[in-house]
């Protein structure tokens, strides 16, 4: 597959930079970009210290991303803002010790890569390197029907790194897991450009090496701008995150 052909398909999408795409704020870097290390409150470093050595690092630049991500909504010092796990693993977002229900995050790393993902409704991104096609082709069977195989074929790394990475998302936008029953629940309508089944918009870009999705859950109940910034301003991947 060369560079050209995947291309061809999905758009690129500039490292380093916040985007926006249907409401939601995006970013994705290059992992060795990350030397920053973000400000880590008690209880997130108690999180870090439970995590083995070869995943700190990568745990570290995925919340780097998404506390720019939060910094760009909410006022207030950036020690202000924590990224905790749920008991379902979800990050969620807190400021001052408070939760802030009206911003959904999402956090997908690689080896390589890093993406982070805010929105006013559920979200949820996810990369996937390009040369690990031959793994999700192994397992593609238990994430894809029949039909989404034909659509998709197998034959293009492009395409099914494509599809193994917007199910990952939509996935984890809904908050269940890609290894049990709902990846088939959610049908790929087209890969080119992204449709998924349901109330989700979906997109798909090639960062570098890998290949990114955004999915948002739910895109016709979003939160009004004015009030969820309102409620902002008071104080308070192929591994899941």
């Amino acid at each position: 597959m060369t560079s050209a052909a995947v291309d061809a398909d999905f758009p690129a999408i500039a490292p380093g930079r916040v985007h926006r795409w249907g409401g939601a704020r995006l970013i994705v870097a290059r992992a060795d970009d990350l030397r920053q290390v973000p400000a880590l409150s008690p209880a997130e470093r108690r999180v870090l210290r439970t995590l083995p050595a070869w995943r700190q690092a990568e745990w570290t630049a995925g919340r780097f991303l998404a506390k720019r991500l939060v910094g760009e909504v909410v006022p207030g010092p950036a020690d202000g803002v924590e990224i905790l796990p749920r008991e379902d693993g979800s990050p969620r977002v807190l400021v001052g010790g408070g939760p802030m229900p009206a911003l959904h995050l999402s956090i997908s790393h690689t080896a390589r890569h890093v993406a982070a993902a805010l929105a006013p409704e559920p979200v949820g991104v996810d990369l996937c390197e390009i040369d690990s096609a031959d793994a999700v082709r192994r397992v593609a069977d238990h994430f894809l029907s029949p039909e989404e195989l034909s659509l998709i074929g197998t034959g293009r790394p492009d395409a099914m790194t494509g599809a193994w990475a917007l199910k990952e998302a939509a996935v984890k936008a809904d908050r269940s897991g890609i290894f049990g029953a709902a990846p088939r629940g959610i049908p790929i309508r087209g890969l080119r450009p992204p449709l998924l089944g349901g109330r989700r918009r979906a997109m798909v870009w090639r960062a570098g090496e890998a290949v990114l999705a955004l999915v948002l859950a739910h895109p016709g109940d979003r939160v009004p701008r004015v009030t969820a910034l309102r409620w902002c301003s008071l104080p308070g991947g192929i591994i899941l995150v």
